[in-house]
């Protein structure tokens, strides 16, 4: 169906007849002037040869031609809506840019699921890739890759980097995630290897938010002890390397025997603390 009616299109495109010089201006003032559609569609159809033409000078990007010439009558009517027949310039003429950039659009968006050519010097290097490899490699001297890198890169204006990212991008289609990675029939899929073991975003905004609230109450629990406990619970269990009770002992002047009595106690005011500020904690610490 969508063969028959692209056939359609194009015969009655051939039919169409040229509009002279007079007349094309006749029909823009009309549609500029007055928005006679009548006229817009009059100056579509004696162009639509020229966006069948040019859509099948792109059909080497493996994309339906129908579709191709669909976005290049896109541009056709941007053309006619922006066009201004007072400048003297052939509708032809300037319509040939709206519907190449249409047309390139629209591969661009759609040849790869990866967005690419951006700039107008990465449109230029996609669209010419192709075509300056095949005529540099008709030479008579074979050239390497780097060197066909660097006389592109040259001609288009752009590093080499681009241009050989561009050359693998263009000869390495799209791979589907759901496709085996073997040829075996049990083979796994490439979306099994894309799992991250890292934990989900919510995950961490939660053990954030816990580690917090567990330093808060920490930090008003310490608030029972006095100096000698708190100086012994932070050298002791606060501490990444924890101090021995005999080098506490001789920091405090006292036997490691009364330092372990002393952190016993204060372990238990901590945890009586804590019940007191959350008895949901209760559990945990008990």
């Amino acid at each position: 169906m969508e063969d028959t009616a692209r056939r359609s299109l194009i015969r009655a495109a051939m039919k169409a007849p040229y509009l002279a010089r007079e007349e094309e201006l006749e029909l823009a003032l009309r549609w500029k002037q007055d928005r006679d559609q009548q006229a817009l569609h009059a100056i579509a159809m004696a162009h639509m040869r020229l966006v069948i033409a040019m859509a099948t000078k792109f059909r080497y990007f493996g994309l339906p031609v129908g579709d191709l010439i669909q976005e290049g009558h896109v541009g056709l009517l941007e053309a006619a809506a922006r066009f201004e027949p007072d400048r003297g310039v052939r509708f032809s003429t300037y319509a040939s840019w709206w519907i190449r950039a249409s047309i390139q659009d629209y591969i661009l968006r759609n040849w790869s699921i990866v967005r690419g050519g951006t700039s107008s010097a990465q449109k230029a290097l996609f669209f010419n890739l192709r075509r300056l490899r095949a005529k540099l490699a008709q030479g008579s001297e074979a050239l390497s890759n780097a060197e066909l890198y660097r006389q592109i890169a040259t001609a288009l204006g752009v590093p080499e980097a681009d241009v050989a990212m561009m050359d693998t991008r263009l000869s390495s289609p799209d791979s589907s995630l759901n496709a085996p990675v073997t040829d075996e029939a049990a083979s796994s899929d490439r979306m099994d290897y894309l799992v991250d073991g890292d934990p989900l975003p919510d995950e961490v905004a939660e053990d954030v938010i816990d580690v917090e609230r567990r330093s808060g109450w920490l930090k008003a629990a310490l608030g029972v002890l006095n100096d000698r406990e708190l100086r012994i619970i932070r050298e002791r269990r606060l501490r990444d390397e924890g101090a021995t009770l005999e080098s506490l002992g001789v920091a405090l002047g006292i036997s490691k025997e009364r330092v372990r009595q002393i952190e016993t106690r204060a372990m238990e005011k901590l945890r009586l603390a804590l019940i007191r500020i959350n008895p949901e904690i209760r559990r945990a610490v008990a």
